[in-house]
């Protein structure tokens, strides 16, 4: 670190706690992008919304359904026709039903693992190989980097926002287990995505509370003490220059802002980082665009006054203004993982408010002029069995287990062609028949829309190149 005199140091030490305050919101001050990293192509002329259903959501009660199929694999819902002609859905997606020309379907995405670390790995990073030593329980740094991690490292950093954002939150069990798969893994620590952490941890509340919260055993309750926060860029009244060094003074007693401000200095961003942590601190601009909760009553109703509506608007807002990737996670707690209790927990909790909220931002999308320069994709870790069954330790009604041999992604925007369909399953809606892609597939598929080279690269932390592109893009056109 370069020598600084005392006025210096202060300077610097206040411009430290706006990059620190950051980290309360989610921001951790590690998390540095590279001004021009190698192989960047330049601002995104597109940009990716990746809405995560992490649980995995049943692609026969869905997307896929199979109304031919015996009682035991059907289920209890039933098809509905959408505006394309031939195309079915579930009766719990009308809104989506009426916009089928805006989307398209992927039946044949598909990998071989049916445990919920190992589907977030692979469907989060883009590759289909699980990484040396993983790790289920817990992140480790040998893990693969997410793709969020990953174009957060390519894409150039320019302006208040960062290139990738993940929100509201991070993937943590009720239990308190970290989910691998988010993270940077084997890029370092200083690539860690940047979460935009606007809904706390809870361990009780499933889906999109408060209107639709509930429990997998119980059905509908809310945890009343859960709130939408998004980030306060403001320094909090009544601190001060003086509160704030105190602060940092304590920091450094215990080690804290040594050592980080060193790993920082070794990158080329700090100082942009630091303006970036300063204009979103004041900028008003900024308050504004993250303030969902307070959107125009007409938005609220469209998107639903709820955690899955609150994220898709910020999401919308971020990719106008020129977040190059959002991730969506629709769920804490694997809220998707309907192994009991499923049919009315779908039809009551979850399919009702997936429906609206990803209308709506698929109608702001089309009214803006926007939607064909962002794909928006929606996929889970897994999809479910194709036979129904029963816990009854633990429900009192029927569910689905894991499976990773097929699930069915929806994909608009981006230039997709809406009304159609890619692959096929069997008769149980088990196992492609035709058009089987991967999770490889399905990253290349957004690394293209991002517009980066086929021999664009990504670095480890022993600045060895990888490969980004592992396979051929989905061929949606």
């Amino acid at each position: 670190m370069p020598h600084l005199n005392p006025l210096e140091k202060s300077h610097s030490r206040r411009k430290f706690l706006g990059t620190s305050a950051l980290g309360v919101m989610g921001f951790g001050a590690t998390n540095i992008s590279r001004a021009a990293d190698k192989n960047s192509t330049g601002r995104p002329k597109k940009s990716v919304i990746y809405v995560f259903l992490s649980g995995g959501l049943g692609q026969q009660d869905s997307f896929d359904m199979k109304p031919g199929a015996p009682d035991n694999i059907r289920g209890e819902f039933l098809p509905i026709s959408t505006a394309t002609p031939g195309l079915q859905i579930c009766e719990h997606l009308p809104m989506l039903a009426q916009r089928s020309e805006r989307w398209a379907l992927v039946r044949s995405l598909s990998h071989t693992y049916n445990e919920h670390s190992q589907g977030h790995m692979v469907m989060l990073s883009g590759q289909s190989k699980l990484p040396t030593g993983f790790d289920p329980s817990r992140p480790k740094p040998t893990d693969h980097p997410s793709m969020a991690a990953i174009i957060g490292a390519l894409l150039p950093d320019s302006g208040s926002l960062p290139p990738s954002i993940v929100l509201p939150e991070r993937l943590i069990h009720r239990t308190g287990r970290v989910v691998p798969g988010q993270f940077a893994g084997v890029m370092g620590a200083h690539r860690e995505p940047h979460f935009l952490a606007a809904s706390r941890f809870n361990a009780l509340t499933y889906g999109a509370w408060p209107e639709f919260g509930f429990h997998h055993q119980r059905g509908g309750e809310l945890d009343k003490s859960l709130k939408f926060q998004t980030p306060i860029l403001a320094p909090p009244k009544g601190i001060d220059s003086t509160r704030s060094d105190r602060r940092l003074q304590l920091l450094e007693q215990i080690g804290g802002v040594r050592p980080l401000l060193d790993q920082l200095h070794e990158t080329d961003s700090l100082e942009r980082y630091q303006s970036r942590a300063i204009t979103m601190l004041s900028d008003p601009k900024m308050r504004k665009l993250f303030n969902v909760t307070d959107a125009p009553a007409e938005d609220l109703d469209r998107y639903g006054r709820n955690t899955f509506g609150w994220s898709l608007m910020l999401a919308n807002r971020l990719a106008r203004e020129g977040v190059g990737y959002v991730q969506v996670n629709l769920g804490n707690n694997e809220t998707w993982d309907t192994h009991g209790n499923m049919y009315p927990n779908l039809k009551n909790y979850l399919l009702p408010p997936f429906d609206a909220s990803l209308s709506a931002l698929l109608d702001d999308l089309h009214n803006e002029g926007r939607l064909d320069d962002t794909l928006v994709i929606v996929a889970g870790e897994f999809g479910r069995t194709p036979k129904i069954s029963l816990l009854p330790s633990a429900y009192a009604l029927p569910g689905r287990d894991h499976w990773g041999a097929v699930q069915t992604m929806l994909v608009a925007g981006g230039g997709v062609s809406g009304g159609q369909v890619l692959g096929s399953t069997d008769k149980q809606g088990g196992h492609p028949t035709s058009d089987k892609q991967t999770p490889d597939n399905f990253a290349a598929t957004i690394y293209k829309t991002l517009g980066f080279s086929r021999n664009a690269h990504w670095y480890d932390l022993s600045n060895r190149p990888i490969p980004l592109f592992n396979a051929e893009p989905i061929p949606l056109g």
